[in-house]
């Protein structure tokens, strides 16, 4: 299906090679037109002086035998009078009304335009010396004929133009959409989360094969620094947990300093936890947008479960919590992920929440998404940070005040587990407290 600007693009291009097509036809047109006129004015003003030779040669006798030998040819009007108006010579009975006599002489400079019995004529009316009524008129009928078959091929012409224009006009758009939709089709996919998306086939030696060339090189660039930031990762999480590790086995040996030995180890398990969830992060961000190793889920079963777990917490904590779910919400998704995705959300609201609070969790479908909403009436976020609220080590100061621990790796992986699955995490603005919302892909069955 052509979209919309293409067909814009495609009736512009019509419409100005059809608009300068008919501007040129009608510059044709009055040529032909003024050529035409031109010639029977020449024919008239031939006429003219001929009969002015034989007026001037015998008079009245000469000119009256001329018309008399020329009245019936059709294309000439030609009529003499006496000064009683009584015809001497010419195919007319009477003088025509629709033209007077002007002047005296032969001369074609006032020829006057008139319709007589249908048909226009050019010509020229005098008196000549005597009162002798002259008029002699060149049919225009022949340029008629001739401008009414031109404007016909012209309107013909007009048509073939506008539809050769159009469709000119869309082979052209749509080969330029077609490039541009292959531009758009990888940006999608690299949107998505995969970086590996490439344009098929060979590129073009153009600016689009230039621009393919420059997104390309682009996408290699982005990838490349993508799996280096990874790998360092990795590598940071593995080399530091094993050595934390070891120390926490050896600290095992210390004697006579139980207090000191525990707080080291809590400390170390601290560490290790955030290296995990480094990890954690690293590998959702790297499977974003592959879709290897999704399987079919209950989503309705996965919250309903999670929400078991961490409801107890909550009413301990004395806040109000509501489960509302719609069952049987299928999603394409890793059920382990998304359990742990959850568990961070709720777990995260709890910490914040304090007594009196309301937790509700509400799961439902839209005709596109299945709709997953947290929401609590905790402090919420504050306004400069809901922008890098899913960045990782993000914290308000204000956590540490009143000695809320964490390192701001909660939303990140959250963040980072709901791009693995395709789904839209957003924070919707809220008069009270902070409300996570999610959009989810469905399965599609």
């Amino acid at each position: 299906m052509i979209a919309r600007s293409t067909l814009k693009l495609a009736a512009t291009m019509a419409l100005a090679i059809s608009l300068l097509s008919l501007l040129a036809m009608a510059l044709q047109y009055r040529l032909v037109e003024s050529r035409l006129t031109d010639a029977t004015k020449a024919a008239l003003s031939a006429d003219l002086a001929g009969y002015s030779a034989l007026y001037q040669q015998r008079r009245i006798i000469a000119l009256r035998q001329a018309i008399t030998d020329r009245a019936n040819t059709g294309s000439e009007l030609l009529l003499l009078q006496d000064r009683n108006h009584i015809r001497l010579a010419g195919a007319e009975a009477d003088w025509p009304a629709e033209i007077q006599p002007q002047g005296t002489n032969f001369s074609s400079t006032q020829a006057q335009r008139f319709t007589h019995q249908g048909t226009e004529w050019l010509g020229v009316a005098r008196t000549l010396p005597g009162g002798f009524p002259l008029l002699v008129a060149r049919s225009l009928a022949p340029v008629e004929s001739t401008l009414a078959s031109l404007r016909k091929g012209m309107a013909a012409l007009s048509l073939v133009l506008i539809a050769a224009g159009a469709l000119i006009g869309t082979l052209a758009a749509k080969s330029v959409m077609t490039r541009i939709t292959r531009l758009n089709n990888v940006a999608d996919q690299v949107a998505s989360g995969d970086l590996t998306a490439r344009l098929p086939g060979p590129r073009s030696l153009d600016e689009f094969g230039l621009l393919e060339t420059h997104v390309h090189a682009m996408l290699d660039r982005i990838e490349n620094l993508n799996r280096a930031t990874h790998r360092l990762s990795d590598t940071i999480a593995h080399e530091l947990r094993t050595p934390l590790n070891r120390m926490m086995q050896k600290l095992a040996l210390i004697e006579g300093q139980p207090t000191l030995a525990a707080d080291l180890k809590a400390e170390m398990r601290n560490a290790i936890r955030v290296f995990d969830s480094l990890l954690d992060i690293s590998r959702a961000e790297a499977d974003q947008g592959s879709g290897g190793g999704l399987l079919p889920v209950d989503l309705s079963a996965v919250a309903a479960e999670v929400w078991d777990l961490y409801e107890p917490l909550a009413e301990d904590k004395g806040l109000l919590c509501t489960l509302q779910t719609t069952p049987d919400l299928h999603i394409l998704g890793d059920r382990n992920l998304i359990a742990q995705m959850l568990a961070n959300l709720i777990d995260n609201a709890i910490k914040y929440c304090s007594a009196g609070d309301t937790l509700t969790l509400t799961l439902c479908q839209t005709p596109e998404h299945h709709r997953l909403t947290l929401s609590d009436t905790g402090p919420g976020l504050p306004p400069d940070l809901r922008d890098a609220a899913f960045e990782r080590f993000t914290r308000a100061p204000r956590d540490q005040v009143r000695g809320i621990k964490g390192h701001g790796l909660g939303l990140a992986l959250v963040r980072a587990i709901a791009a693995r699955h395709g789904a839209k995490l957003t924070l919707p603005e809220v008069e009270n407290g902070l409300t996570v919302e999610m959009l989810w892909p469905k399965l599609m069955g």
